[in-house]
């Protein structure tokens, strides 16, 4: 029976349970979706394809894959250091009710949020309760602490190296026709053609996918990696204006607002800490920390000077 090895490329079915609960959090199969209430009308169902030990999966499943058969079905536990971390703490944090209210946001307990940092990250976390002007956030995973239950099957082993580089593109760029993509392959080098598909997906998007498709390749054993058109190509600035371009003397046209920005909250001498959002993939896994608000907290406190934005 064939086994699963570290850098193999594999097609994969799981479904995810929180074990505590039983809860269904993930899952490839489409049925199972809509009977657990997650189904996403855009989200893409059947087995997935992933490159063993390449990180495209939690990490704690990831892991676990190597030595599995394929076409058998396994049960494989993750403990919260390897899925989505433990309870921190430190990752409750505490805004003024003025605060959220000023940039539009009117929280109730148990509401999902996601926060504008000062830095311009977004970090999500669900508001724990509110009350006397102060609103209580957790920005923990909300599986952070729980033990995962993983139902896998390896669906396929790939072998034929075209074969592999398609699954990989499949993985990064779903909507995309892959059998439009010309593919060419040697021993340690690999020529991947977008031309074909270029009216299928946004040029940001393709420029993003090749460099984590680059890396991919590379991690099953590419050394040189080629792309048509490549990075560089799509992002090429257009030609020089002057040959029916813009008037010259023209100035682009300037936005005069600017979209609000969730203020910090306030506390002692500490920074606001939060983990960066994970999922669809899907899909994905380390704290971040954002910085303080210094402008918002001076008015909030000029307003309220009686309140603290800590407990």
């Amino acid at each position: 029976m064939t086994k699963v090895q570290k850098g193999d490329v594999i097609r994969l079915h799981y479904t995810g349970k929180v074990k505590e609960t039983g809860e269904i959090f993930d899952t490839t199969h489409e049925e199972i979706a809509k009977e657990a209430g997650i189904y996403n009308e855009k989200g893409i169902y059947g087995p997935v394809p992933i490159a063993v030990g390449a990180g495209h999966i939690l990490n704690g499943l990831d892991e676990q894959l190597e030595g599995l058969e394929v076409g058998k079905k396994y049960e494989i536990i993750v403990p919260p250091e390897k899925g989505f971390g433990k309870r921190d703490p430190k990752l409750i944090k505490v805004f003024t009710l003025g605060q959220l209210r000023r940039a539009g946001v009117y929280p109730i307990p148990g509401m999902p949020i996601e926060l504008e940092t000062g830095e311009g990250k977004k970090i999500k976390g669900r508001v724990m309760t509110v009350s006397g002007g102060r609103v209580r956030i957790d920005f923990n995973h909300p599986y952070a602490g729980k033990h995962l239950v993983y139902e896998v099957e390896v669906i396929e082993k790939i072998e034929d190296p075209i074969e592999k580089v398609k699954a990989l593109i499949e993985l990064r760029m779903p909507r995309v026709d892959r059998d439009k993509v010309i593919i060419e392959v040697g021993e340690k080098d690999v020529t991947v053609d977008f031309h074909e598909v270029l009216d299928q997906i946004d040029k940001n998007t393709l420029v993003l996918s090749e460099i984590i498709l680059e890396s991919d390749l590379k991690f099953i054993g590419y050394e040189e990696v080629k792309f048509k058109p490549s990075v560089d190509e799509l992002l090429k600035p257009p030609a020089e204006e002057g040959e029916g371009g813009e008037e010259e003397g023209s100035e682009p046209e300037k936005t005069t607002e600017e979209a609000p920005k969730i203020p910090q909250e306030r506390e002692e001498g500490e920074k606001s800490e939060a983990p960066s959002s994970s999922e669809d993939t899907h899909e994905e896994e380390a704290d971040e920390k954002a910085s303080s608000h210094e402008k918002e907290t001076a008015e909030e406190t000029s307003e309220n000077p009686e309140e603290s934005a800590d407990e």
